[in-house]
């Protein structure tokens, strides 16, 4: 058995109306498969779906206040009064700010901008940036990707005499700021038709309305605040995206190209992918680590020269957060495994002088990926008493409600059901601590804490090839509620495996299905190589790719989960080393066992973990679900009685014999008859002077001459005194297959020639047997599923 490291949910999409996608809209019967199963249900949707156009922009004055907006921001320009777009400091907060800055300068606006400092001001608005601009003059404030939740701050602004119009998309509270406008799309009077814009998306709206046109130069900001910030990629994020693509590839920016250089890619490549791995992280680097404000200018300027240098300082400040986040994650799950209980539901509220609060929501998701559980990570301020960091959840806990039902606690906070931030009194940490995970006890099962994979679609091997794998950007761009697909490939053979990297961590194997073949590799996976027994069927979870070598194209399956129900039988006989098959095996999961004392004092100096006796196991029941049988028993029935009681789901096969039989076999009759007519010639014979001449005439061996006369002795042929073997003169008839040390030795080679020469296959089909004929209790059955 290998057990699957997530929950797998597997959607079966019906095969006719796959069918009728794949013929009616001319697709591959891949890109049929995962449409039908991300819920499309007739042609006319599925095209809908693919053929997106300018159509499926909305109208921006569908949002409640844009007419006043509108209204205000020109009675601005006309009049010259002095305008502050204010922004964040992620890559959505720098795109919105971006946006709204052309198009204000275009349209003539006395405009400028700020970006709060993530540790002098935190998230939303300031009220020492709110008074600064009011000094430089500042009159009418737009916030962009903040500002729902800046109710003291807004105050402050307007009873300093500004107007001020909040743009925001964040989760907004029951009390909203005391703002001149606010644009959000998900407030609750709102009949806006798509509630899931970015900050840039809402910004990007206001664009287009104080235009009056699609500001289609814009696209490309509005994809990667789009992405960066995972939002739904459905809807009229969908086409921003795809079309914010389109015009990256087309090479206009000089701030794309710096992007794309300093990342080492190629412009013409530019994917949704390379915008969520690549440029995304980069652009935010800035703002984790100081001031914003290079990421707005690097897409203000014009200048290539200005915008390699900025790009170059956006990929030196995500070296060092890199750096940081490792430092801080290492130090994060040093104090969980100290002093967090992870059993049950639970939420990890972690925290430390010193952490760079930039970088928290990275550490916290990394948290949430090891533990699978909602994740809080704070850095504490002793001398301000204050904590201030990032939380990131698990699906059925929404962190914003959760939160807010403490907000007695944490005074500052928003975000989303799956990420937050906050800041709350240092006196606070451990009662928040306490209360969230009695809410998880509350909201949390046993089961939601397993991570799920959703499959959308399981695939043979001929239907993977480079067309059908091609044919799926038809699908594109994935993201947030339409992410790329995963697909399964179900018990399938393993032709070949192999572990491959310096460090032998990644594995490298081919699936085989008839004739076809393909090519798989899972990188950190090195382990399944062990895990792999030959002739298993093997299922597995993964994503298709196209690999392209010396011009060549094949498709390959790049794996993240692997599981089998099927026992396995791996074959470890014949190594003497034991260096080379110990660490194959998962220690702490197997029982080992020995026949022999002589085998457990053998092996004990190489296997740390008790050896068990066959008497043991009969008096104490293991639970291991995998066992190493480290040698041969005297008699099969031993070893079937054992197997008969034991579901283990694993069974290594060493099967050690410092001495075989089976090689000498059974002397034959003709042999015994002609021995028996030397002694009967002799009357007597000295067998400890004589038998190295003896075996010199005859050619046997003295193992089998000393054989032959036991049988003998036991049959009562002969007697033996001092070495000397004399004939008894009466003797009674008697089969040699009676004597002991025959029927010893016809056992132990019938043996081990079912169990220590057979092939694999034989082996294999005699633990079959045995595991048919079990009689293990049901739940010592269920222990190990």
């Amino acid at each position: 058995m290998i057990q699957s490291q997530k929950r797998w949910q597997i959607s079966r999409p019906d095969d006719a109306l796959v069918s009728t996608l794949e013929k009616e809209l001319s697709i591959q019967r891949v890109c049929a498969k995962v449409l039908v199963s991300r819920g499309f249900q007739t042609v006319q949707e599925a095209e809908a779906f693919l053929k997106l156009d300018e159509q499926s922009i909305h109208n921006p004055f569908l949002l409640n206040g844009m007419d006043k907006l509108v209204e205000r921001v020109q009675k601005a320009i006309e009049t010259q009064e002095k305008i502050m777009v204010y922004g964040d400091y992620d890559a959505d907060g720098i795109t919105s700010t971006t946006v709204l800055m052309k198009t204000l300068l275009s349209l003539g606006a006395d405009v400028i901008y700020k970006i709060p400092n993530r540790f002098i001001d935190g998230y939303g608005p300031s009220e020492r940036l709110f008074q600064e601009a009011f000094d430089e003059g500042v009159r009418l404030i737009i916030t962009v990707d903040n500002g729902i939740s800046g109710l003291k701050p807004i105050q402050f602004a307007k009873d300093l005499g500004m107007d001020v119009i909040v743009t925001d998309h964040h989760e907004p509270g029951e009390v909203l700021p005391v703002a001149d406008v606010i644009i959000h799309p998900r407030l609750a009077n709102s009949s806006y038709p798509f509630p899931y814009l970015a900050g840039v998306g809402v910004a990007f709206k206001v664009a287009h309305a104080l235009t009056g046109e699609i500001p289609k130069d814009l696209y490309d900001l509005v994809a990667i605040g789009t992405i960066a910030d995972l939002v739904s990629l459905t809807d009229e994020n969908r086409y921003f995206v795809q079309q914010g693509i389109k015009l990256m590839k087309r090479n206009n920016s000089v701030a794309i190209e710096a992007l794309a250089n300093v990342s080492g890619v190629e412009v013409s490549t530019i994917s949704e992918e390379t915008i969520g791995f690549m440029f995304g992280p980069r652009i935010n680097a800035i703002g984790r680590l100081s001031e914003a404000a290079p990421g707005v200018e690097l897409f203000l300027t014009d200048e290539p020269i200005k915008a390699i240098s900025i790009a170059n300082t956006l990929n030196d400040k995500n070296k060092e957060r890199q750096a940081i986040v490792k430092q801080i994650t290492d130090e994060a799950i040093e104090l969980i495994e100290k002093q967090t209980n992870l059993e049950g539901p639970s939420v990890i509220i972690v925290g430390k002088e010193g952490w760079n609060a930039g970088v928290l929501g990275i550490v916290a998701s990394k948290l949430v990926e090891k533990y699978y559980r909602p994740a809080i990570v704070l850095g504490f301020d002793e001398e301000n008493q204050v904590a201030k960091g990032s939380a990131r959840s698990i699906q059925g806990f929404h962190l914003y409600k959760e939160i807010a039902k403490n907000s007695d606690l944490v005074p500052h906070f928003g975000g989303h059901p799956m990420a937050a931030g906050l800041t709350l009194p240092l006196e606070n940490v451990d009662q928040l601590r306490a209360r969230l995970v009695e809410q998880a006890k509350e909201c949390l099962t046993e089961e939601q804490l397993v991570p799920v994979i959703s499959i959308d679609v399981p695939l043979e091997l001929h239907e993977i090839t480079t067309e059908s794998i091609e044919s799926l950007q038809k699908l594109a761009p994935f993201g947030m509620d339409f992410a790329k697909p995963v697909y399964c490939i179900e018990n399938v053979e393993i032709s070949s495996v192999r572990k491959i990297g310096s460090a032998l961590n990644h594995v490298k194997m081919e699936l085989s299905e008839g004739a076809t073949t393909l090519d798989a590799i899972g990188f950190g996976k090195g382990e399944l190589a062990d895990e792999i027994a030959p002739t298993t069927k093997i299922s597995f979870v993964g994503d298709i790719q196209i690999n392209e070598w010396n011009g060549r194209k094949k498709p390959q399956l790049m794996i993240q989960d692997a599981k089998t129900n099927d026992w396995q039988l791996f074959d470890i006989r014949g190594i003497r080393q034991v260096n080379r098959w110990l660490p194959t095996i998962p220690v702490e999961k197997t029982s080992f066992i020995a026949f022999h004392e002589e085998t457990i004092a053998h092996f004990q100096s190489f296997i740390q973990e008790k050896i068990w006796t066959y008497s043991e196991l009969l008096e104490q029941q293991v639970t291991s679900p995998y066992v190493a049988i480290l040698d041969l028993p005297e008699d099969e029935e031993i070893l079937k009685k054992l197997l008969n009681y034991h579901n283990w789901t694993r069974v290594y096969a060493h099967f050690y014999a410092n001495e075989t039989t089976y090689f000498e076999s059974l002397p034959t009759r003709d042999q015994f008859k002609w021995y028996y007519s030397f002694l009967l010639k002799r009357k007597t014979f000295a067998l400890k002077q004589n038998i190295q001449e003896l075996s010199k005439h005859t050619g046997w061996s003295q193992k089998t001459i000393n054989f032959m006369s036991k049988v003998f002795f036991e049959l009562n042929f002969v007697k033996i005194d001092n070495g000397m073997m004399v004939i008894n003169e009466t003797v009674v008839k008697t089969e040699l297959s009676e004597a002991p040390s025959y029927k010893q030795r016809a056992k132990q080679i019938e043996l081990e020639q079912k169990l220590l020469y057979a092939p694999y296959i034989e082996l294999k089909q005699w633990f079959e047997e045995r595991r048919a004929e079990q009689t293990v209790p049901e739940e010592e059955q269920q222990q190990w599923i």
